[in-house]
């Protein structure tokens, strides 16, 4: 079998602590799905392929280093006047100039996006009007010409706490490691105060062939409806993964 390649790279000093290296995400299925069973009594989302896809395609990111969160929570400074704390990371801050000198892109410091940068948007409101975080990503992708990467949080079995916002990278030429600001889900933690550990999975990557396309609109036939329809009643479990269904593979 012919597979396209995907690179992952990062500078050779983080690269040989072997610490949380990009995977295939097919090897982050979540527990709950794999105890579920589908059968003809039980029926469950275990025996829909789309769905199964979403939980395998791709690549997977972790979070590289340890960061703890006090989101919209109340604090004082030095004048005691009040202010809502934010983002800190721990266990880096003797290493951050090191670290930054060797460009491996992690750091003490948190980069962000201010609220500005997104007026309008959606994510203000739930981030409940503080700044967007910015995870630094040590690893820089190359795809083979004409692929581009689709950037989501891990579909169907991301974080409660937080998602990154989605993105698309053209990977065959953009020459620098992507970083992935982040949301807070102030619609379940309109306060938060937690440790997102190392190694806590953040990111899905899917690469994808960039192709021109047009839209078009046309009528179906009842004919070919009925004729549809007809033939996948024809079995009680598992038609489409018998007869439609592509298997894909990601190594």
């Amino acid at each position: 079998m012919f597979y396209k390649e995907i690179e992952f790279s990062a500078h050779e000093d983080y690269f040989a602590l072997k610490e949380d290296y990009p995977i295939p995400i097919k090897l982050n299925i979540p527990e709950w799905y794999k105890k579920l069973n589908h059968s003809i009594e039980y029926r469950t989302i275990k025996g829909c392929m789309p769905f199964l896809d979403t939980l395998t395609s791709g690549y997977l990111f972790k979070i590289p280093q340890d960061f703890y969160v006090k989101h919209n929570v109340d604090n004082k400074n030095e004048k005691g006047e009040i202010f809502k704390d934010s983002f800190q990371t721990f266990g880096l801050h003797d290493m951050s100039q090191l670290l930054h000198a060797k460009n491996v892109n992690l750091n003490s410091k948190i980069d962000s996006h201010t609220i500005k940068q997104l007026e309008g948007s959606p994510f203000i409101e739930k981030n409940k009007n503080l700044p967007f975080y910015k995870i630094l990503n040590p690893w820089k992708i190359k795809t083979p010409k004409g692929y581009s990467c689709l950037f989501v949080p891990p579909l169907n079995n991301s974080d409660d706490r937080f998602s990154i916002i989605p993105g698309i990278v053209d990977t065959d030429i953009f020459p620098n490691e992507i970083n992935f600001p982040i949301v807070i889900n102030g619609d379940k933690y309109p306060i938060l105060e937690t440790m997102i550990k190392k190694g806590t999975p953040y990111v899905q990557i899917i690469p994808f062939k960039r192709d021109d396309w047009k839209m078009i609109l046309k009528p179906r036939k009842q004919k070919e409806i009925q004729n549809s329809l007809l033939f996948y009643g024809l079995k009680v479990l598992n038609i489409y993964k018998e007869k439609y269904w592509n298997k894909k593979s990601w190594k």
